[in-house]
């Protein structure tokens, strides 16, 4: 006889069926989040995030979807808040101290298996929740590179991947239109249409995100006079 059925629903172990339910609840909300898209473009990682400002009384400039990690690479979430600052700031703290021992940059791929590493341990054990963010961490080492770590801790490289609640509809545009090597203006202009196209409310240049990293360049946020040139 299996334990009680409430059992594999407040703790993160299998059920019978092979199913992880605090995993699933975490992707489901990860699935009601903003939407965030990241593009490799020519020689350039582009990212463009919604944010989705319900309060009116908010001030827009206090809340940010698209963070440098370090000077050669940047990141965005789709989530939960908290869980998207902490996990971000993990990030920061793997390349930071990957400098600060050998006096060099940390690859994109090697941060991205950290941040995986670390959101693994919330699935394996009692008394924690998994993180309920997906994270899109690139950048430029010896190449441009775009990866994503989903809440269960996978993670997987993308030449443009979205996530947040307009995943599936903003994955079908980039599959018809994205184009290897595009030039950086095409991509963000891209990721702003789709932006528009999966988010109900209207995209002002308070509401969105846009960072890029070019090769032999640091790390760069658009501001909103910049945004507002795509829109």
């Amino acid at each position: 006889m299996y334990p009680n059925i409430q059992a594999y629903d407040r703790g993160v172990m299998f059920n019978p069926d092979g199913r992880l339910f605090q995993v699933e609840y975490a992707k489901e909300a990860v699935r009601k989040g903003a939407t965030s898209i990241g593009l490799i473009a020519k020689d350039s990682v582009i990212f463009v995030a919604h944010k989705n400002i319900t309060d009116p009384l908010a001030v827009p400039s206090t809340i940010q979807k698209v963070f440098m990690v370090d000077s050669h690479i940047g990141a965005t979430y789709s989530g939960m808040v908290a869980d998207g600052l902490h996990i971000i700031g993990i990030a920061r703290d793997s390349a930071q101290q990957h400098r600060f021992i050998f006096n060099e940059v940390k690859s994109i791929e090697s941060v991205a298996k950290d941040l995986a590493a670390y959101m693994m341990q919330a699935t394996q054990y009692g008394g924690i929740r998994p993180y309920a963010v997906s994270i899109l961490i690139g950048g430029i080492d010896t190449q441009p590179r775009l990866f994503e770590i989903e809440p269960g801790a996978s993670f997987l490289g993308y030449k443009a991947d979205a996530i947040g609640s307009g995943k599936k509809a903003a994955s079908d545009i980039l599959v018809k239109e994205y184009k290897d090597n595009m030039p950086l203006d095409d991509a963000i202009s891209l990721g702003v249409k789709i932006i528009k196209k999966v988010t109900e409310t209207k995209v002002t240049p308070d509401n969105l995100d846009v960072g890029y990293i070019e090769d032999g360049h640091e790390f760069t946020i658009l501001g909103s006079d910049e945004i507002a040139k795509y829109l």
